[in-house]
């Protein structure tokens, strides 16, 4: 938890924003801005720049401020988490799994919720009275939906769904949705086309970011993400019943837009820059997508739109998905009682889906492919992947200097590498032609010293009484601060055997 006195608990997205505040990681945008590709282009260049979060209070046409750049660093996903700001990305997924592993939390339902506060009626409804953002000059208009997730419900279970699927605005009573084959939400709306019956649907912007974390993540079926928010949190998510559809929705969102979707009926969406780095969707060439047909919009008074630029990394998309996709895995390892884990990390930089990077603590040959097989056949790493390295427990697997130094030293091309011809893909992947996208090759490289190795190459390490000299003289040596020394101790010198 933070040790901030200023920061309250979070639950919505502007507690959020004002904990940000706190910690000095927050930017309010005051001069006027574009929604048409200006406010995409000016969070782009501030996420290349590793800038704060933005909040954009004058954009053109527009009453109501766009919130952006929400988890772009490990410090703002950890001030979300009310965690420790300076835990990594691996330390964050570890306690993601540890909190999410010991009991789930159910929800709580509450009267009056604050996103009730304004109700436009259906014969009102204009989506582009809110400020969607047209991100880049290819998309095909303006996504309501970047940062939200749809609400769905199994009407055989009652099983609550939050998804995180584009939501393009196609009418001003009309929303896209990209919904993939094998989504959780994709199996709700499959037994409603069973049934001959519309699903009631609810795409939710803002409220308590963790329901945007969770909703992202690879949880299994039957589990409602309000579940695995109120596990992170510690407390119960606030919802409540929709009398409109029945749903069970955040209380606290800003934003929920609500109606029915028709299976039967499609519409062309897109293109998008997606997180790839690519666009998806062409029109008239790609498959065309189920759409909302909204009845009503509920919002808070003078609400906050949230919304991420997606497009080439780095940015929320990738860091969302490292985080909850190291977590999951982490977790998936844990269950199937792999030994000798020391750290997982789906790096950001290789969009947080793609390459997965396991650091193990070898205690018999053939361990660090025993890990490798697991991550393929887990429920993370089986869809999406297609490169998994295996790095000794002396590194950490997201500290991509040492992965690179362990790919350079401790790798044999001949010797460390399996390829695995068909694993399940993401339609998504644009290494793989558009026509052919639902299954991948997959590369594991083995970066560690093979354990059975008797004459095992001699690491250079430092001598731990010198490095404490340096330490404890570091400011007569003419530097300033607190010696950097003491933690790079057990990194830089041999590791000490404990005695028997």
């Amino acid at each position: 938890m933070s040790t901030n006195p200023k920061v309250k608990p979070i639950n919505d997205i502007r507690s959020y924003i004002a904990a940000l505040e706190a910690h000095g990681v927050m930017h309010r945008v005051k001069a006027e801005v574009d929604w048409k590709f200006e406010l995409a282009h000016v969070s782009k260049v501030n996420e290349e720049q590793k800038g704060p979060a933005l909040l954009y209070e004058n954009v053109k046409g527009h009453t109501i401020p766009v919130f952006t750049s929400a988890f772009t660093t490990p410090e703002r996903i950890a001030i979300c988490l009310e965690q420790d700001p300076s835990l990594t990305m691996c330390q964050l997924s570890r306690k993601w799994m540890e909190l999410t592993t010991k009991q789930m939390i159910k929800p709580t339902f509450v009267k009056n919720p604050p996103v009730m506060e304004n109700i436009i009626p259906e014969d009102a409804v204009d989506l582009e009275n809110f400020p969607a953002p047209w991100f880049y000059p290819d998309d095909g208009g303006r996504f309501f939906g970047t940062s939200g997730y749809l609400v769905t419900q199994d009407p055989d279970t009652g099983w609550t769904n939050l998804g995180t699927y584009r939501s393009q605005i196609l009418g001003k009573n009309i929303l896209g949705s990209q919904i993939i084959s094998g989504k959780h939400g994709d199996f709700h709306m499959k037994k409603y086309q069973e049934r001959g019956e519309k699903m009631p649907v609810a795409y939710v912007v803002g409220g308590d970011p963790i329901l945007f974390l969770a909703s992202s993540t690879l949880v299994s079926a039957q589990t409602d993400e309000y579940d695995v928010g109120g596990a992170l949190r510690g407390r119960p998510i606030e919802v409540f019943k929709s009398d409109l559809t029945g749903l069970t929705l955040p209380a606290n969102a800003e934003i929920i837009v609500e109606g029915w979707m028709d299976p039967e009926e499609l519409m062309e969406e897109g293109p998008f820059g997606e997180y790839t780095g690519y666009y998806s969707g062409n029109k008239m060439k790609d498959y065309p997508k189920p759409v909302i047909r909204v009845k009503r919009i509920i919002h808070r008074t003078k609400p906050i739109f949230w919304s991420t630029t997606v497009g080439k990394p780095i940015n929320d998309t990738h860091m969302v998905q490292s985080i909850n996709r190291t977590a999951t895995l982490w977790h998936d390892l844990e269950t199937m009682k792999v030994p000798g884990i020391q750290s997982v990390y789906f790096p950001a930089a290789a969009t947080g889906r793609f390459w997965v990077i396991a650091s193990v603590k070898q205690m018999y040959p053939g361990h660090s492919n025993h890990v490798a097989d697991a991550i393929n056949g887990s429920t993370t790493g089986h869809y999406g992947v297609k490169g998994i390295i295996i790095v000794d427990h002396d590194i950490a697997a997201d500290d991509m200097d040492r992965v690179w130094w362990a790919l350079a030293t401790r790798f044999d091309p001949k010797r460390s590498v399996q390829v695995i011809t068909r694993g399940r893909s993401t339609p998504l992947d644009p290494g793989l032609p558009i026509e052919a996208r639902d299954v991948v090759s997959r590369i594991i490289m083995d970066a560690t010293t093979p354990y059975e190795w008797k004459n095992k190459p001699n690491e250079i390490f430092m001598d731990r009484a010198v490095l404490q000299k340096v330490s404890d003289r570091w400011n007569e040596y003419g530097f300033s601060g607190v010696s950097p020394v003491a933690e790079m101790i057990p990194r830089l010198t041999r590791p000490e055997v404990k005695k028997k």
